[in-house]
């Protein structure tokens, strides 16, 4: 058995956010499903390990991690000699950058995204009824983000350069379910936008997770 067991499901943003990096990386794992709908994310074995009751959760060996993108970044770093050099180690310019997207990442586009895919599609899946002043305002924080996002992919193939890594990787689950929605022409009215996202959601590692998805 994988000494990395994860504890989550793929169509959980988070979930497939990790997923991702561990396929990325070349790191064998085990697939462990919770049953969020029964509430098996709320019982206390999980919350030991989680105790804020959320997916996904990370054992490798004695060490527990939960936060997703926290975990992406212990698993690019432990395997930082196999698979993408998501953190461009070698290079401490280009690892500082690194750092600084995934930072935009987390604190500019996630909080807007995260916000459109809750008002478009979660709502709809359990017959609320979306706020559209709400997605209004999320898809012009959304768009001035973009905006410089547009700006930076003019210049450099990705985010941190001209090389793959983990800022761009921790972008494509919330993205990708955005392109299910309206607010899709927010990625695709921006051309070098739209060829960053294209890229970077036909990676092999990212097919991968949504296969799982389909089980």
């Amino acid at each position: 058995m994988a000494a990395v067991k994860v504890y989550g499901m793929p169509l959980s943003s988070c979930t497939a956010r990790v997923l991702t990096c561990l396929i990325e990386k070349g790191v064998e794992y085990e697939l462990i499903p919770r049953n969020l709908a029964v509430g098996e994310h709320k019982q206390p074995t999980f919350l030991a390990k989680q105790p804020f009751g959320q997916i996904p959760v990370l054992e490798d060996g004695d060490l527990t991690l939960f936060e997703s993108r926290a975990i992406a970044k212990y698993v690019a770093y432990k395997y930082k000699d196999q698979g993408t050099d998501l953190l461009r180690h070698e290079n401490i310019k280009e690892s500082a950058l690194v750092l600084v997207w995934t930072e935009v990442e987390s604190q500019q586009y996630n909080p807007p995204i995260s916000t459109l895919v809750y008002e478009l599609l979660i709502k709809g899946m359990y017959g609320m009824t979306t706020d559209q002043a709400v997605v209004d305002a999320q898809s012009e924080k959304l768009g001035k983000v973009l905006d410089v996002y547009k700006a930076r992919l003019t210049e450099n193939k990705y985010l941190a350069g001209n090389s793959y890594s983990l800022d761009d990787q921790n972008h494509i689950p919330y993205t990708y379910f955005l392109m299910k929605t309206s607010a899709a022409s927010l990625i695709n009215s921006r051309s070098h936008v739209k060829a960053w996202w294209e890229d970077i959601s036909s990676r092999p590692s990212f097919q991968k997770v949504l296969t799982l998805t389909q089980k």
